[in-house]
């Protein structure tokens, strides 16, 4: 496992073990030790997927204390625009973004501590997106901000969005709690 710096204050590209042959692939995502000896403070409490249609975004989303979490996220299949937030007051990178393209077998996953949004756009049809996250889901607490208030500009001309994620309060009129 290799970790490559973002723009984004702790979040990292995180290099996969990833392995092809002439039977297929194979690609370890996830390692606790090795977390840790990259002092990377993750335990995976919930995993779960989502699958989107090209042109899907979906995001800015976290969870605000005393659920938050930090996120591992890979592409499983097809390929996606994955697109981070700093909302950490006190974090020199506060309110900058990153985009990083994840894509099936590509051997990449990204860590988000917490306090860092995560939304991405689908490029191609179907895609699945893994994640580990190090709390458990709290319908209270799971949180967003509008897509396109932070200054990001999309590059899809006919977004699908959710009415949910079409509800989230714009940048400007968010009251962080993460320091």
């Amino acid at each position: 496992m290799k970790l490559i710096k973002t723009k984004i204050k702790g979040a990292f590209i995180v290099l996969d073990q990833f392995k092809e042959d002439s039977r297929g692939a194979f690609c370890k995502f996830y390692n606790d030790e090795k977390f840790k000896l990259k002092n990377l403070n993750f335990q995976s409490k919930e995993i779960y997927y989502n699958i989107s249609n090209k042109n899907v975004i979906r995001g800015m989303h976290f969870q605000i204390p005393p659920y938050h979490h930090s996120k591992l996220i890979k592409c499983i299949y097809g390929e996606i625009l994955d697109v981070i937030l700093d909302i950490r007051k006190e974090s020199s990178t506060y309110l900058k973004y990153d985009t990083i393209n994840l894509k099936e077998n590509d051997g990449k996953s990204i860590y988000l501590p917490s306090g860092v949004a995560h939304g991405f756009l689908s490029l191609k049809e179907k895609t699945m997106v893994l994640y580990n996250v190090s709390s458990i889901y709290s319908p209270d607490h799971d949180k967003g901000i509008l897509w396109n208030s932070f200054g990001f500009k999309w590059p899809c001309s006919s977004p699908i969005i959710s009415k949910r994620d079409q509800n989230f309060d714009r940048i400007n009129l968010f009251k962080t709690p993460f320091l």
